[in-house]
């Protein structure tokens, strides 16, 4: 089981228990108002009934409601590549969850109730708790029932205000999963010799392993037997083990300490780069660059790939968000060329392949026998010392041997010379690719790139056949948004769709979508106090967030009809005044489950936001706009909810067309 499907099951566990709280607490509403109003004992035939009739008033609601919390999870099964690797197991764990407790809270938990609920039960009036929480909700309700369109008005400013919050908050593809270690990984000019690669290299271990943070650090520089790594020379690999948090100094962060680190570690020629070891090899994998931003050049040669790439380096260097940028200097190895002289080889009776074995032998190394130690094989390679192969001079004294058994020095038959040329060839989409690495102080990788693109656009004239494109996690971000954008309308539409089965209404539909608008208010301002960036975990936090707002309004609407109907049997005419009374009774009256629901997600969830652990720094952006966004969506279902209601019947009552509530065990039917 893995973090998310874990995480999830805390998400989940406060749903679960949602539908079994408001049929159970229903049941025994009508069982204790029995016993309080009628002092003859309750027979068990009738005390079946009660809590049978009970089960049907609400059972139809609840299984359409938990219905639509698995139906506005669909988005999370529906993103692809690593988004959806990461989160179909969450979507998995709660889907089924929720759609088996949907299944017993309309069969188990009626056979409970009818087992279990006995005797003389407290009746609600007699709970403390009941009384003070209505007695605060009263005053306020009958409030907003006179000044209705006052109460909508400040319920619109309150989303004017929120709203705009969002375009305050950055942007990244996931928050980053702390992995108790870092990954420091500078870049250096092509044409580093290997001693002074090493001593940056211990220099480097050296001051990381001074910090009181650092448990151990271990680097390598260049490339490994691997055919699958095909790092430079010029790349360094620095994997700093951490210590556990609890023995961190006072008041340092992860940040904080990476910041320090990157300070100490300024050399003259390196540019630096954070990251953490899992994630750098998930980038380097589905993107190919090394940090969680990145840019790549593309177009018809190397050299005006790296002069592109260097005048974006130097466009972008002067953002305040950039701690470190390289452009790769694709056409700037150094190549040692050897230009055999044909004429004058032929006079020694050579060839161009003996004059290249000699090189291949004397400078670079040839294998000339194989050493067995066991099931082990290491190859024995020969040439000639460092002092002999160094500099060029060095070079064209490599001795060659000639048909007549003379030797000759290497410059007598060729031509030995430095030049530059592609340090390494990159082809993408058939085209010559460069990169660039960007590593910034903060995660608002979208909010930057959007900032960098106006500066370049302003700045950067692009040369004919060249592009740049913006990769790294940007790239995944830009394609799960992209994603989520084209599926969540028809979510909605599902859901309105569901909305309809249930009330038969297409003015109590759209009154139950609302919540999701107030339930989106609330994530943002708490999301904004925390100090999340929008993400793909924020994402599915505001998908789940969705399906609980809804339930909590049908929960209201449910009530609310249920004392209209009673309003309605009772033969008096109904006026806009009876209309209010009735609603003031099915809202605060029916309190307790509604607050009973709201405080077990909240109950669930709420530890979640003070965790430390691993795997926290994924699970609280997900949290954070549920546990926000079901503050608000409850103020406006205990509100706004019963504003509309009462509106939308007193117009139906003028229009002559309130009706009954027939409730079947389908569907609920009301004439609005």
């Amino acid at each position: 089981m893995e973090i998310g499907e874990l995480g999830n099951a805390a998400l989940a566990i406060g749903v679960l228990v949602d539908a079994s709280i408001v049929m159970v607490e229903n049941g025994y509403r009508h069982l204790s108002e029995r016993q309080e109003n009628d002092a003859s004992p309750v027979l068990e035939p009738e005390r079946q009934k009660i809590l049978i009739n009970a089960a049907k008033q609400v059972g139809p609601a609840l299984f359409f409601s938990l219905l639509i919390i698995v139906v506005s999870f669909l988005p999370v099964f529906l993103l692809e590549a690593q988004e959806g690797r990461m989160f179909r197991p969450l979507a998995w764990t709660k889907t089924l969850a929720v759609g088996s407790s949907s299944i017993l809270a309309i069969t188990l938990v009626p056979v409970l109730m009818v087992m279990l609920i006995r005797g003389r039960l407290r009746p609600e009036r007699a709970n403390p708790i009941s009384r003070i929480t209505q007695a605060i909700y009263l005053p306020v309700l009958k409030f907003c029932l006179r000044h209705r369109w006052l109460t909508i008005a400040v319920n619109l400013i309150f989303l004017a205000l929120t709203f705009p919050l969002a375009s305050r908050l950055g942007s990244q593809f996931m928050p980053p999963l702390f992995e108790g270690s870092t990954l420091y990984m500078p870049t250096a000019l092509p044409g580093i010799s290997i001693e002074q690669a090493k001593v940056l290299l211990q220099q480097q271990d050296r001051i990381l392993r001074s910090f009181p943070e650092v448990a151990s650090a271990f680097g390598t520089v260049g490339r490994s037997d691997s055919a699958t790594d095909n790092a430079p020379l010029d790349m360094y690999d620095t994997t700093v083990m951490l210590k556990p948090r609890e023995q961190w100094p006072s008041g340092i962060t992860y940040e904080k300490l990476i910041q320090e680190m990157d300070e100490k570690l300024w050399f003259p020629g390196l540019s630096n780069t954070w990251t953490m070891p899992v994630e750098n090899r998930l980038d380097m994998e589905l993107t190919g660059i090394k940090t969680p931003l990145g840019m790549k050049v593309q177009g018809p040669n190397v050299e005006g790939i790296q002069q592109l790439a260097s005048q974006i380096q130097n466009v972008l260097s002067g953002l305040p968000e950039m701690r470190s940028i390289f452009a790769e200097k694709v056409a700037q190895g150094f190549y040692v060329d050897v230009d055999v002289n044909r004429e004058e080889a032929a006079r020694y009776g050579l060839t161009v392949a003996d004059v290249q074995t000699a090189v291949e032998s004397g400078i670079g190394g040839q294998n000339i026998a194989e050493n067995i130690e066991g099931r082990e094989r290491y190859p024995i390679s020969v040439r000639y010392q460092r002092d002999l192969r160094d500099n060029v001079d060095q070079m064209r004294g490599v001795l060659i041997g000639t048909p007549s058994g003379a030797q000759i020095p290497l410059g007598q038959v060729a031509r030995i010379s430095f030049s530059h040329g592609p340090a390494m060839i990159r082809d993408e989409d058939g085209v010559l690719t460069g990169y660039i690495y960007i590593d910034l102080s903060n995660t608002n990788y979208g909010g930057f790139v959007g900032k960098a693109n106006k500066l370049l656009h302003d700045k950067l004239a692009l040369p004919a056949n060249y592009t740049y494109q913006w990769s790294g996690e940007y790239e995944l971000e830009l394609r799960a948004k992209q994603r989520l954008q084209m599926i969540l309308p028809v979510v909605f539409f599902v859901i309105f769709l569901l909305l309809y089965l249930v009330f038969h209404s297409v003015a109590e539909a759209l009154v139950l979508i609302f919540p999701t608008i107030y339930a989106m208010s609330g994530g943002l301002l708490l999301q904004w106090l925390l100090h999340y960036n929008f993400s793909v975990a924020v994402a599915v936090g505001y998908i789940a967030l969705f399906g609980i707002a809804v339930e909590t309004g049908v929960v209201m609407v449910v009530y609310l009809h249920e004392a209209l109907e009673r309003k309605l049997q009772s033969g008096k005419t109904l006026t806009n005044a009876g209309v209010e009374a009735a609603v003031i009774e099915g809202a605060v009256q029916r309190l307790r489950p509604k607050l009973m629901t709201v405080c077990a997600v909240l109950a669930s969830l709420v530890p979640i936001l003070w965790e430390s652990g691993i795997g926290s720094d994924v699970m609280k952006p997900i949290a954070a706009p549920i546990v926000g966004g079901m503050i608000t969506s409850t103020i406006h279902v205990l509100i706004l909810v019963p504003v509309f209601f009462v509106m939308m019947k007193e117009r139906a009552l003028r229009k002559g067309t309130l009706q009954l509530v027939t409730q079947t065990g389908s569907n609920m039917r009301s004439e609005t």
